[in-house]
């Protein structure tokens, strides 16, 4: 069940719906300052509502004036202990608060957590009032299991807030002790503090949600009725109710129970889509995420859930469909929340499935500089589609353009300049071009199996052989090094044996490929083990209906006397390549014809 759902605390409260009787103005929850030692990795103060406080009336004298700037060109330097004593002294001595923050600041961008921690303090003595220094205290108080002091204040924080800002105030003693080590304490200073409100629906969800973190699933069933029964209607409760359940069909049941008499709560019904697909009742998903389309005809989590589920079921148009209404919907209302790379990269392999090269080619065209690594696959992709349509200069042009700033992607790069000539048939050139980037990057397993499968198909079998036994080397894991050096001594028929080894390994990495299961059929076969061949090869066509698995297949059964079911499986892989080099060079070597 933790996998079903994400606890709902404060941000899901923001982006989901609203707690509070009536809509009003609240403030940003702040996010808790990062605790001494590891917190002070940020130096940015945690975001808080502005307050006024109240400022002692200080002269700004030469003498302080020139301290301040000393310190801080000190800091700038590096030299943050003499800065950070400066501001300490200065701000005992003028009593203002903005003296203590700075040498707050200072020690947190030193991350030197106990100064940080002392210059809060003073923050705080100076200015009792700043709700800012007072998240600043929290946060190290929390994170470093210091609750006694941090109690009180959350309980005066209650105590003192409006009647309608309280249901805020206590998501935000949430999410600060979220951060606390010891969970089991945390929960306990939660139960305290929250006990003379155990009117409000939001004290039972917190504590709901704090009792189903520590295991308590009892409690936090108990909690979860009792926030129900306060507020019968609360999408918040109903789903922190489905979240405690146990399991989840008792989930599933209490969502869909609750959707019966509320029909138009939006973010239950989406919560009941998502946990449909994650227990893979995808047709019933897909029948809730259309009712939250029609309801919503441009929500962009719907239409990708939607395109996901046509993906799952292999309804490719549909999927299409709702990933195409995804781009127009995000064109017209740009996110800065929402990329559409993944999506546009869908949608091209979609449009090149159905050979539509000129559509692929535009969806990716459409994928910006945004995230590095998916702009470089489609730039590759598209290259590779220049070639597909005949144009092979252009296509290495393209390829030539791109410049990534890392390594490993520049290799790539060399992988997709070769890959192109390899489909050409140029394979002399993909040699040249994967000799050359062996030497540039010598250690890269990606380049070097690459250049094996090249050599090979020159001929150059001792240098082939060389290269995957780096491979080995350099990706222990590599299945397919493994694979591929057994099958080339299987396909020449020698050292048999050893090819055996070598493809047992691969099993073992990879025992459901259907490419590895090939290779074992094979070499079982040339070492004339016959029945267990062609036991294998089924079982790796029933996985990958591949046609140089259909051959390898079809030649075995020749061997076992059975023609007619030969020449089956040899019109199944003519069907499926008529041009396929092993169909050709099988039938012409057992003077076979289809």
């Amino acid at each position: 069940m933790k996998n079903a759902f994400a606890i709902v605390t404060l941000s899901a409260l923001l982006s989901a719906c609203a707690i509070a009787p009536q809509k009003q103005a609240e403030p940003a929850a702040a996010e808790p300052a990062a605790p001494a030692d590891a917190a002070a990795d940020s130096a940015a103060p945690p975001a808080a509502a502005p307050v006024e406080e109240a400022l002692p009336n200080v002269d700004l004298t030469s003498d302080m004036l020139y301290r301040i700037t000393k310190a801080e060109l000190e800091f700038k330097q590096g030299r943050w202990q003499g800065a950070y004593i400066t501001m300490m002294a200065l701000a005992q001595q003028t009593r203002d608060p903005r003296l203590a923050r700075r040498a707050a600041e200072m020690a947190l961008g030193a991350k030197q957590g106990g100064e940080a921690l002392s210059a809060i303090r003073l923050w705080r003595s100076l200015a009792p009032d700043s709700d800012e220094a007072t998240q600043y205290f929290l946060g190290f108080a929390v994170v470093n299991d210091d609750l006694g002091e941090a109690e009180q204040i959350f309980a005066e924080r209650l105590k003192n807030a409006p009647l309608r800002a309280r249901p805020l105030a206590m998501f935000q003693m949430q999410q600060f002790l979220l951060r606390a080590k010891d969970k089991a304490a945390a929960f306990a200073l939660e139960a305290r503090v929250l006990a003379p409100y155990g009117d409000m629906l939001e004290s039972h969800l917190i504590l709901a949600q704090g009792a189903f973190s520590l295991g308590d699933n009892e409690r936090a069933r108990t909690e979860a009725e009792q926030a129900l029964r306060i507020k019968p209607d609360s999408e918040l409760a109903i789903l922190t109710t489905a979240q405690v359940s146990g399991d989840i069909d008792a989930a599933l049941k209490v969502l869909a129970t609750f959707l019966d008499k509320y029909p138009k709560s939006r973010e239950v019904r989406a919560a009941y889509a998502r946990i449909l697909v994650d227990s893979k009742q995808t047709e019933q998903a897909r029948k809730e995420f259309l009712v939250l389309l029609k309801e919503q005809p441009d929500n962009l989590a719907t239409l990708y859930a939607l395109g996901v589920i046509g993906m799952q079921s292999n309804d490719i148009p549909a999927a299409e469909q709702y990933f195409t209404s995804f781009v127009n919907v995000l064109a017209e209302h740009p996110s800065d929340e929402r990329d559409p790379s993944k999506v546009l990269m869908i949608l091209s392999q979609i449009a090149e499935q159905r050979n539509d090269l000129d559509a692929a080619y535009n969806w990716l065209d459409k994928v910006d500089g945004g995230d590095e690594k998916i702009y470089l696959a489609a730039r590759m992709k598209m290259a590779q589609l220049t070639a597909r349509k005949g144009n092979i200069d252009e296509a290495r042009k393209q390829l030539a353009e791109l410049k990534p700033s890392e390594a490993v992607d520049q290799a790539q790069i060399f992988q997709a300049d070769a890959q192109i000539l390899r489909d050409a048939g140029d394979h002399r050139a993909a040699y040249t071009v994967l000799e050359n980037a062996v030497k540039r990057y010598p250690d890269n397993p990606d380049l070097l199996y690459d250049f094996a499968l090249v050599a090979e198909k020159l001929g150059q079998l001792e240098l082939m052989e060389k290269a995957l036994r780096q491979v080995m080397i350099a990706a222990p894991d590599n299945q397919h090094a493994y694979n591929a050096l057994g099958y080339s001594l299987a396909e020449r028929n020698e050292r048999l044996p050893e090819a055996y080894s070598l493809i047992d390994k691969a099993m073992q990495m990879a025992p459901g490929d259907p490419f590895i299961m090939d290779s074992m059929g094979w070499v079982q076969y040339r070492m004339g083990n016959l029945a267990e061949a062609e036991a294998m090869l089924r079982r790796a066509y029933a996985l990958r209906s591949d046609p140089e698995i259909a051959v390898h297949l079809g030649e075995v059964l020749f061997a076992k006397g059975d023609k007619t079911g030969a020449q089956q499986m040899w019109q199944e892989a003519q069907t499926k390549d008529p041009k396929n080099d092993a169909l050709k060079s099988t039938l012409a070597r057992l003077n076979q014809s289809l």
